[in-house]
């Protein structure tokens, strides 16, 4: 079964049984009768949310405190993109690299909030208050089927997504070595447009997420993907809010 999430954590074809058991070649450690189910997956999902929140406060706590929070949170986005890249090849792994990736980039979260709300005062709280309602909007709509996931929804969202971090990495790359500034950056109306586009696809990466979640479930995944799929939906959540918090500062400098 396929399954094309392009999530940058569940872009991958570990949903998949046979790709389970590839990954898992000449580890001893699996119990199959040990299966994935929606209820553990959405305690997983908590658990990370619980601690990337206990992580960002103590950065949080830095910034306001006059300390410098930018080598932790730089040092967080580091290692936890490593330790995705790590559980999406490894992903019998993820039971113990799902909860060090929400450490990890809980720092980078708390100290990037943290530098907006001395920017702009209440846009993390306006941020979070998006991210959240657009997570239960979302639910809500794969839940009742008012949305869904086909074959061709997926390819017009991997496209999107693939098309946003292709120009995402070409515009760093050339702003390194040039005076070239991207188009995305600043406050003008072309920035706040390509923020809103970018933010309608995150939360489309929900529904493949969602759909995904669902699929393991219904193929009897091992009990290690409830976290695998936890730490997916935790990375696209991340992502959502990261480019709320860039709305709103355009917004706000607007003002």
């Amino acid at each position: 079964m396929n399954f094309n999430s392009k999530n940058p954590f569940l872009s991958n074809k570990r949903f998949s049984s046979n790709a389970v058991s590839r990954a898992e070649q000449g580890s001893q450690i699996i119990d199959y009768n040990q299966e994935m189910t929606l209820s553990g997956t959405i305690n997983k999902t908590a658990i990370l949310f619980l601690i990337l929140c206990g992580s960002a406060m103590i950065t949080w706590w830095m910034a306001f405190n006059q300390m410098n929070v930018l080598l932790p949170a730089i040092g967080g986005a580091i290692v936890g993109f490593i330790l995705v890249l790590i559980s999406a090849f490894k992903p019998h792994l993820s039971p113990y690299l799902a909860p060090g990736y929400a450490l990890f980039e809980g720092l980078f979260i708390g100290g990037i909030s943290a530098i907006f709300e001395a920017m702009y005062p209440g846009i993390v709280i306006n941020a979070v208050g998006a991210t959240l309602v657009t997570f239960l909007v979302c639910l809500g709509l794969y839940k009742y089927k008012i949305v869904k996931v086909t074959e061709q929804f997926k390819s017009i969202v991997i496209a999107a997504t693939l098309a946003i971090a292709t120009y995402y990495l070409i515009s760093w790359i050339v702003s390194m070595f040039t005076s070239f500034t991207p188009v995305h950056h600043g406050n003008s109306l072309m920035s706040i447009g390509i923020s809103v586009f970018v933010i309608i696809i995150a939360a489309l990466n929900l529904f493949l997420d969602f759909d995904q979640i669902e699929r393991g479930v219904q193929e009897r995944m091992p009990k290690f993907m409830e976290w695998f799929g936890a730490m997916g939906l935790m990375i696209t959540l991340v992502w959502l809010y990261i480019e709320f918090l860039r709305l709103l500062s355009k917004l706000s400098s607007r003002d």
